[in-house]
């Protein structure tokens, strides 16, 4: 029974050590996290944001943010670790190593005729003869009668001085460490200890893992629902226009499991008659097209009409029931564009190619919903190839106010956006009749804009030329600057009530073919895993093109500079096509800002395969292409920016395919007008 007691009071100890071995590494990280966030304020200033309320911190939504379920939790698991340090503490204070010298009050190494006399003083004080206490009794037998024993005995002491202990040697005892109720067998405690083996041992892991599978079952790492990317891809088709992107997109099973009320079918007409042009109907048969909507499942119709209320920004519409359900469908929209976008782009063909149009649809989709613009503010309207989408983002820009800009030959908002500011102030304030906070607001907003410029390179590691066949790899810098000098930056989105990040996405595609040859997701959030990023793929393309370890290290230093100034690093490879001329686009699309995108075209010549151990590397047949190259930059410099993508929405048909330039380099770079030069790149705005 005295084993037992012993063991059980490890029991505390075996628990404090299971919950300090995750906790304590885990509160560590956590604060180290917390201490490395910047304090530097990166979202929108401007009025309409702050009055949004996303961004406000009062005291309560300070203590709401500390106060979350996992900082409690973790603040009750040190509570309870804290009790038992104390009560481990407290038990170990009870313990005590037997001493017979500090017993008897002795000096250690006192002779046998002071042990006696000290020995005949305590007997008369705790000797049961002399004093009746039952402790007194217990403390004399225990302790004193002991105590003597072993320092009188020569046994005794002799393994006491030799092995601390009267008794010799002690063997070395193992024990389990639980309470001494579960070590007590008798009765009905075995079939407690039982219970105890059994659901700790077994239930419990046994629900953790049906709850786990269960959950990894319905639902990807992206938390998206595996049946919504079985419909996403099953709609997803490579002619699909980006009006219908929303047919695919409303078509999500987290979308179909919104309940549908019977008291949301008048708020749904009246949301219905205010969003009615925004439904791509056709007005000659009116009748016939409303009745076929609302034959549609309730829950996508009910998904339809609420997107669009964030599109046209009819949110008074709203009643409280269809105001919690616009809620939930808003925080799930990016997560499901993003596996949407991933629908449109990976490989459908042979050639492990996606498709260019649905994904263009796809990120258009995307920043209206942000940006809550509607879709057919996105037409070609006065020169301007996305429309007056990208103006009714700004704060105060109606459509009104776009039409009193325009006959100031401020057509596009590229134009409105390269203006001086002073200039740009004047046209606001006495054209467009703003007041000067309004000014300042337009102006505190495009300073939080992003301005890409793109640098892409195309080529063989280690070989001359591309041949058919050949492993490319594409080497792309995105740089970001903005007016306010932030690298990574929320967006501009004061009618989405959810703090959202700004992505963006590189496309390598072919317009012609419709085709997407690469695609990588970019984000300027993180700066330290971009830097690990491009560190890691710069020394592996330098380590496989046999470099130096001191040219690795040095291109290595060079691109963490680069990622801490505001760029990020694009790589990725591609198996050469046949031979031929190729003239693809680089595309950098952002799906939260419009009129951020930027778009740079890139031309390479794919050569015959030759006999193995040659490698003929085609250049240019004519003159030095980076002289006429210069000039083209002269002469179309003030059309730059309407060689931009037009918006898919726009009615006008695309331009023909230009013809593909004889005097292209082997390796394909990109210079502003898309020319073909032998090692250069930059964008086309």
């Amino acid at each position: 029974m005295a084993a037992s007691e012993e063991t059980s009071a490890l029991f505390p100890i075996f628990i404090l050590t299971i919950m300090a071995i995750p906790i304590v590494p885990y509160t560590i990280t956590k604060l180290c996290r917390a201490a490395s966030k910047k304090s530097k304020s990166i979202h929108c200033q401007c009025n309409d944001c702050s009055r949004s309320g996303k961004y406000r911190k009062s005291i309560f939504q300070r203590i709401s943010n500390v106060s979350t379920y996992n900082n409690l939790t973790l603040l009750l698991l040190w509570v309870i670790m804290i009790i038992l340090v104390y009560y481990i503490k407290s038990m170990s204070s009870e313990i005590t190593v037997f001493d017979p010298f500090s017993i008897l009050g002795l000096e250690p190494g006192a002779v046998e005729s002071e042990i006696k006399k000290k020995y005949r003083r305590l007997s008369i004080q705790y000797h049961p003869d002399k004093n009746p206490d039952p402790e007194a009794h217990k403390y004399f037998v225990e302790h004193i009668a002991k105590a003597y024993q072993a320092l009188t005995d020569p046994v005794a002491r002799e393994n006491y001085e030799k092995y601390g202990h009267p008794d010799g040697r002690q063997g070395f005892q193992m024990g389990i460490a639980l309470p001494q109720f579960l070590l007590n067998i008798d009765g009905a405690s075995g079939g407690i200890l039982l219970l105890w083996i059994v659901g700790i041992c077994i239930l419990l892991p046994l629900v953790i893992a049906v709850v786990y599978l269960s959950r990894s079952s319905k639902y990807t790492g992206n938390y998206v629902m595996h049946q919504t990317l079985s419909t996403y891809y099953y709609f997803m088709k490579p002619s699909l226009a980006p009006s219908k992107v929303m047919d695919v997109f409303t078509k999500a099973a987290e979308y179909m499991e919104i309940p549908v009320r019977r008291t949301d079918d008048e708020p749904l007409q009246k949301l219905f008659m205010l969003v009615r042009s925004e439904l791509n109907l056709d007005l000659k048969n009116i009748k016939q097209e409303q009745a076929k909507f609302w034959k549609q499942h309730p829950a996508l119709v009910k998904t339809e009409l609420l997107v669009q209320a964030q599109l046209t920004r009819e949110f008074a519409a709203l009643s409280p029931s269809l105001a919690s359900d616009f809620r939930r469908i808003l925080e799930t929209a990016p997560r499901l564009l993003e596996e949407l976008m991933k629908m449109a782009v990976i490989p459908r063909n042979a050639q492990g190619h996606g498709w260019l149009r649905p994904a263009i649809g796809v990120v258009e989709l995307s920043q209206c919903i942000i940006q809550a613009v509607p879709l057919s503010a996105r037409k070609t309207t006065g020169g301007s190839p996305e429309g007056i989408a990208p103006f009714l983002q700004l704060p105060h820009i109606s459509e009104s106010v776009v039409k009193k800009v325009a006959r100031k030959k401020v057509r596009t908002f590229q134009e409105l956006y390269e203006m001086d500011s002073q200039e740009r102030a004047e046209l606001l304030t006495q054209t467009a009749g703003l007041s000067s906070e309004e000014v300042q607001d337009v102006e505190i907003v495009l300073d939080m804009m992003p301005s890409l410029t793109l640098d892409v390179t195309c080529e063989t590691e280690g070989e001359e030329g591309i041949q058919e066949g050949d492993i490319v790899t594409i080497h792309a810098w995105i740089n970001n600057k903005r007016g306010n000098g932030l690298i990574a930056a929320l967006p501009h989105a004061p009618h989405y009530p959810f703090h959202k990040e700004e992505n963006f996405w590189f496309l390598l595609a072919d317009s012609v073919s419709n085709n997407v040859w690469f695609f990588q997701k970019v984000s300027f959030m993180d700066e330290g895993a971009a830097v690990t990023a491009a560190s890691k793929a710069i020394a592996e393309s330098k380590e496989g093109s046999g470099a130096s370890p001191k040219e690795t290290s040095k291109a290595v230093a060079e691109a963490v500079e680069k990622v801490k100034g505001g760029s990020r690093l694009v790589m990725g490879k591609f198996q050469a096509p046949s031979e031929g001329n190729y003239n693809l686009t680089c595309y950098c699309l952002c799906d939260s800002w419009l009129g951020c995108d930027r778009k740079t075209n890139i031309k390479f010549k794919v050569l015959k395969r030759t006999r193995a151990g040659t490698r003929g590397a085609v250049l240019a047949d004519e003159g030095p292409i980076m002289e006429d190259g210069v000039e083209e930059d002269e002469d179309n410099e003030d059309e730059e920016y309407d060689d931009d993508y037009e918006s898919e929405y726009s009615e006008d048909e695309e331009d023909d395919q230009n013809s593909k330039n004889k005097n292209q380099a082997a390796n394909g770079t990109t210079n502003k007008n898309g020319e073909a030069a032998e090692s250069s790149g930059s964008d086309e705005e």
